[in-house]
């Protein structure tokens, strides 16, 4: 069972402080025997060492721990060594974006018509532009068709077309995912439901009852440009082919069972946006083409713009959910604006955040591959992550929108009233764990920390398949967020009290 540094314990050293304190005067009476004071107590608290030695996560495990307020460095290991981040890149990737966009920063989608509007008839094209939004959702999609009704609009004589040259068209953002994982879509300027299509399936006597939708809290649009078939197959248990106009998707019937739902990635976001759209605004009268997907859109007469929330919004929501897309796109946003062109794509992208991190944060061997943390080649020292902490801990930049990370007893159950406050970001990848943030200890010291923990070479075994569960990647995680608690217990009682 793991061992945790009890409430108790904590108690005992800032009642042992105090006691040593209370026995300084000269004694009045008869003398009994002395507190041993703060420094024997912490004595007794396991080394870091030990801590990781204990964990047996092979691979290698790195931290680094300092006074936020000071920048005095406590205590580190390895603390120089690159290792995959996962997710804990977003946290670098939230303070490149406020830095660059600037925290009220919004996203615009515009329905720009071309020729002339009148009566309610636009002579040429309707075009969706995508201005780089990654919260889009069929919701405000339809808002947008509303408001182009209300706009009193009811034919569109030429063509619809959507238009995603805001952002470069990536097919997925990890190539070595599985095809089937909706944490790794296409990205491009433009976005629906994070590039996510919902498929559901329902058995019916001996047969399937199969949807493909772009579905919300309160609708659920049909999707035509995402295709699915059932087929006779023990493995894989979903293959993807790209039919030119539209994603098409097969599953093994054995898999299935008699129902069940899951998101799948879309390969082709603009041709979605236009697929959901038109289906919206048929639903309100407007009759559109079919979609095409052009790079750019032409001049025209903006009828409808809907903005986004604002970026420190959408970055909260990011770090929270660890959503990947809002992460690319969000970089690559800033990316363009800071070097006035649009990247060529991901990895060209976070070559210009790393830049920008050594100059604005002072780190010195960043080496991110992308935004989100989801590719494995993707390393960042543990000195690095904490070096980027403690500067912007005075503009209280990144604290306020990380997550709360509750502290959890053997049984990973919740401790309530924990004597120390965590706030960070968590990443976690097959073999791959990471912690990064500010914890307040018991006498309210900050301290920022990092904690990465990689055992590449099993890593490097697992099959493509095998990606999304692989064998023992469970335990090995829970033994690395085990592993982190007890370091960040450690420090609270060495360091904060």
């Amino acid at each position: 069972m793991t061992d945790f540094i009890s409430r108790r314990l904590f108690l005992s050293l800032l009642g042992s402080t105090a006691a040593t304190a209370a026995c300084a005067a000269p004694p009045t009476e008869s003398l009994r025997p002395s507190v041993r004071g703060a420094e024997h107590a912490k004595k007794a608290i396991k080394g870091a060492d030990a801590i990781v030695d204990a964990a047996q996560l092979n691979g290698q495990v790195v931290f680094a721990v300092a006074d936020a307020t000071t920048g005095q460095k406590l205590e580190g290991g390895n603390a120089k060594v690159g290792t995959p981040p996962a997710s804990v890149a977003k946290a670098i990737t939230a303070l490149y974006a406020m830095n660059v966009l600037g925290s009220g920063h919004r996203f615009s989608s515009q329905l720009v018509a071309t020729g002339s509007v009148s009566g309610g008839v636009v002579s040429g094209d309707l075009i969706f532009v995508g201005g780089g939004d990654p919260t889009l959702d069929t919701n405000g999609l339809a808002a947008m068709v509303a408001s182009l009704k209300e706009r009193g609009i009811r034919e569109v004589r030429g063509g619809f077309k959507v238009a995603e040259g805001a952002l470069p068209y990536v097919k997925t953002i990890d190539r070595d995912q599985p095809d089937h994982v909706g944490y790794s879509p296409a990205i491009s300027g433009v976005a629906l439901n994070y590039n996510r299509v919902h498929f559901e399936w329902r058995r019916s006597g001996g047969a399937y009852n199969v949807a493909m939708d772009a579905r919300s809290d309160r609708l659920r649009p049909t999707v035509y440009v995402t295709k699915m078939q059932i087929v006779d197959r023990s493995a894989p248990v979903y293959g993807y082919r790209d039919g030119g106009n539209s994603d098409d998707w097969t599953v093994a019937r054995s898999a299935l069972g008699g129902s069940g739902s899951r998101w799948l990635p879309v390969r082709k976001p603009a041709l979605y946006v236009g697929d959901v759209f038109q289906t919206l605004a048929r639903a309100q009268g407007i009759v559109l083409k079919n979609p095409e997907v052009v790079n750019r859109a032409p001049q025209g007469t903006v009828l409808v713009s809907r903005q986004s929330d604002d970026l420190r919004t959408i970055l909260r929501d990011m770090l929270r959910f660890s959503t990947n897309i809002t992460a690319e796109m969000v970089g690559m946003a800033a990316t363009a604006k800071r070097t006035g062109r649009v990247p060529s794509g991901l990895k060209a992208s976070a070559s210009e955040m790393n830049r920008w991190a050594g100059e604005s944060l002072g780190t010195s061997n960043l080496r991110l591959v992308d935004h989100s943390g989801l590719g494995s080649a993707s390393k960042i020292t543990a000195d690095d992550m904490v070096q980027a902490l403690l500067k912007t801990y005075d503009s209280n930049a990144l604290r306020p929108i990380l997550k709360s990370f509750p502290m959890r007893d053997a049984n990973r159950r919740l401790i309530k009233d924990h004597p120390i406050q965590v706030d960070a970001k968590t990443g976690t990848l097959n073999f791959v764990s990471g912690l990064g943030g500010y914890m307040t200890a018991p006498n309210g010291r900050v301290l920022a920390f990092a904690i990465f923990a990689a055992d590449e070479a099993t890593r490097s075994r697992i099959s493509k398949a095998e990606r999304e569960s692989p064998q023992g990647g469970r335990s090995w995680n829970r033994r690395a967020k085990a592993m982190q608690q007890q370091l960040i217990e450690r420090w609270g009682a060495i360091y904060g009290v």
